[in-house]
C-alpha cells in the first residue's frame, strides 16, 4: 500500500515529536522524507486538507502550511479543482545566461515540449518602465505579449514581452516564439542585458504558475539590442525557482 492511502502514515506517533520544533515543519519533513525515499510514490494523491488533518490530528492551518511549503520546494504540485499531488524527483534546468536563447529553442534543445498560452496582446500607448527602458517617446506605442510559458504541461514561466511598434507592427504574428518571428523580419536582438532579482507572487501571479500566494520566484527583466544598439526587445519573466536555475561563467580578469 501507497503511503498516500495508508491512513496510518499520518498518524502523530510516526512523525511528531515534543519540542523538536512547530508540527507544521514536523509534518512537513515526515512527508517530504517519504518522497524522497519513495514511499509517497510520483504522482501519488495526498488526502484532502480536511481528511489529512483528522488523520494527522492537527488543524488545517498546519496541514496548509506544511503542504504549502511542499510545494514551493517543488515536492508536491497542487492542482486547482484536483487536490495535491507528489512530484519525485524532478530536476532543475539549468539556463546559462552567456547566450541569448528563446525559450522554445531552450527548451526543445531540452528534449521538453514547450507551449505558450496568451494571456494578452496588442498594441498599447508606453508603461514608464517600457518608456524607459525602449527609448520611446510617449506618443510611441509598444507592442506587447503577455504569456504564460510551460513546458511538458508543467508552468514554468510569466513572460509580458513589449516591442517597438515599428519592430512588431502586428503582435497576433506570434504564436509560441518571439524570437522566430523577428529572425523571419530581420530584427532579432543581437545582444541583451538582463537583471535577476528575487521577488514572491501575488495572488494572481501565484494561481497562474500552479504555486501557494506568496512563493519565491525569479524576476527577470531583459532588454535586447540590435547591433547598431537601439533597443528593441524589454521582457519581464517570472521564473519558478524550483525547477529553474540561471547558470554564468566568472572569469578571473588579468590584473
Amino acid at each position: 500500500m501507497d503511503g498516500a492511502t495508508d491512513p496510518g502514515f499520518f498518524a502523530p506517533a510516526l512523525w511528531h515529536r515534543p519540542g523538536r520544533g512547530p508540527r507544521y515543519q514536523q509534518l512537513h519533513d515526515h512527508i517530504a522524507a517519504a518522497i524522497r525515499d519513495g514511499r509517497l510514490a510520483d504522482g501519488a494523491q495526498l488526502p484532502p486538507e480536511r481528511e489529512l488533518a483528522e488523520l494527522a490530528q492537527v488543524s488545517r492551518v498546519t496541514v496548509r502550511r506544511a503542504i504549502t511549503k511542499l510545494v514551493a520546494a517543488g515536492q508536491v504540485d497542487q492542482r486547482r479543482g484536483a487536490g495535491s499531488f507528489v512530484r519525485r524527483g524532478s530536476v532543475k534546468l539549468e539556463h546559462t545566461l552567456s547566450t541569448l536563447t528563446s525559450f522554445t529553442e531552450y527548451m526543445r534543445a531540452r528534449g521538453l515540449t514547450s507551449t505558450s498560452q496568451v494571456l494578452a496582446r496588442g498594441l498599447f500607448p508606453p508603461a514608464p518602465d517600457e518608456t524607459v527602458a525602449l527609448g520611446l517617446a510617449t506618443s510611441a506605442r509598444v507592442a506587447r505579449i503577455e504569456r504564460l510559458r510551460s513546458a511538458d504541461g508543467v508552468p514554468m514561466a510569466l513572460e509580458r514581452s513589449s516591442l517597438p511598434a515599428d519592430i512588431l507592427p502586428d503582435p497576433d504574428l506570434v504564436d509560441l516564439s518571439l524570437y522566430t518571428v523577428l529572425r523571419a523580419a530581420g530584427t532579432a536582438p543581437h545582444r541583451a542585458l538582463q537583471r535577476i532579482s528575487a521577488v514572491n507572487l501575488a495572488a494572481r501571479e501565484a494561481e497562474r504558475m500552479a504555486l501557494p500566494e506568496g512563493a519565491a520566484a525569479l524576476l527577470i527583466e531583459r532588454t535586447g539590442y540590435l547591433a547598431s544598439g537601439r533597443p528593441i526587445e524589454f521582457t519581464r519573466g517570472l521564473y519558478r525557482p524550483d525547477i529553474y536555475d540561471f547558470v554564468a561563467e566568472l572569469r578571473l580578469e588579468d590584473t
